[in-house]
C-alpha cells in the first residue's frame, strides 16, 4: 500500500548572525532559504545559538546547519549540544549538509578535527577546485573543474572525519567540502553568499583586513558572482526531497508507524 504524506520539510539550524550592517537583508536562515530554491512551506528555521531546541529529526527531509561567528573550539553549550544532535542524525542516515562552521561542526561531530588555520583567514571570492571525489559525487558531479565561491573564516577542519571524501580544496585551505558516507555533506565556502553579502562581509572587516596586510578595498573589487557554489546547495535540497520522498513509501510499517529516527 502506498501513504501519502505532505513532503517533510528541510531543517535549517541557525548557528548565528550576519554581520550587523548586512541584518537589514534577513538572517541566514533566509539567506539559506533562498539561495537552497526552497519556498517558506518547504523549510523550518531553528535559531540554536538563540537557545531554541532541537525538534525531532525524523519530520524533516534534510538539515543545513548555517554557518556563525562563534568558533568550533569554544565548546559552546549549545554548539556541543547541536553536535551531538547531528551526530545522531548523521549515523541514522538523514540527509545533513553544513555550511561554513556548520562544516566544521560536523567534521567535528563526526571524529574529524577543527582548529584555527595556520595560515589565518581566508576571505573574498577564492577559486575551489573539486578533487578526484567530485566524479561521482551526487551534488559535486556536476560543477566545473574549478569555480568561484564566497570565504570567510579563521578555522578550518584540519583533519577530516573517518569515512569522508574529500571533495573540494583551495589554495589557502585543503578541506573546502568533503562528503561523509553517501548522505554527508560539508562545504567550508558561502553558497548561500551573493556578491552582495561577500562585500558587506568584507567592509565589516575592514580594519581587521587592513591589521592583517590585506587590503580590503581590492578584495571587495574582486569579489565576483559564484553560482556554481550556489548549485551545490540546491542540488543538495533536492536530493534530500527525493530520498524524503522514497522514505514516505518505503519507511512505513506494518502498524502505520514512521521508523525514521527519534530525536
Amino acid at each position: 500500500m502506498i501513504v501519502s504524506a505532505e513532503p517533510r520539510p528541510l531543517l535549517i539550524v541557525v548557528a548565528g548572525r550576519p554581520v550587523e550592517p548586512l541584518r537589514r537583508h534577513g538572517g541566514f536562515g533566509h539567506w539559506i532559504r533562498v539561495a537552497a530554491g526552497l519556498g517558506r512551506r518547504e523549510a523550518t528555521v531553528v535559531d540554536v545559538e538563540a537557545g531554541a531546541p532541537l525538534p525531532r529529526p525524523a519530520g524533516f527531509a534534510g538539515i543545513i546547519v548555517s554557518g556563525s561567528a562563534a568558533m568550533v573550539t569554544e565548546r559552546l553549550d549549545w554548539s556541543e549540544r547541536a553536535a551531538g544532535w547531528l551526530r545522531e542524525a548523521a549515523h541514522a542516515g538523514l540527509p545533513l549538509f553544513g555550511i561554513c562552521y556548520g562544516h566544521q561542526l560536523l567534521a567535528h561531530a563526526l571524529g574529524g578535527e577543527v582548529g584555527d588555520h595556520p595560515r589565518g583567514r581566508e576571505m573574498g571570492t577564492v577559486e575551489v577546485a573539486c578533487t578526484p571525489g567530485c566524479e561521482d559525487d551526487p551534488l559535486f558531479a556536476a560543477l566545473p573543474p574549478r569555480f568561484a565561491a564566497q570565504a570567510t573564516h579563521l578555522q578550518s577542519v584540519l583533519r577530516a572525519p573517518p569515512e569522508t571524501v574529500l571533495l573540494a580544496a583551495s589554495d589557502h585551505d585543503g578541506c573546502h567540502a568533503f562528503r561523509w558516507r553517501e548522505h554527508v555533506w560539508g562545504v567550508q565556502f558561502h553558497p548561500e553568499f551573493s556578491a552582495m553579502h561577500m562585500r558587506g562581509y568584507i567592509r565589516a572587516r575592514a580594519d581587521q583586513l587592513r591589521g592583517e596586510g590585506t587590503d580590503p578595498q581590492a578584495l571587495a573589487a574582486a569579489v565576483r558572482a559564484a553560482p556554481h557554489a550556489r548549485r551545490a546547495l540546491r542540488r543538495f535540497a533536492r536530493r534530500a526531497r527525493t530520498l524524503s520522498a522514497d522514505r514516505t513509501i518505503g519507511d512505513i510499517d506494518n502498524d502505520g508507524r514512521d521508523q525514521g529516527i527519534g530525536g
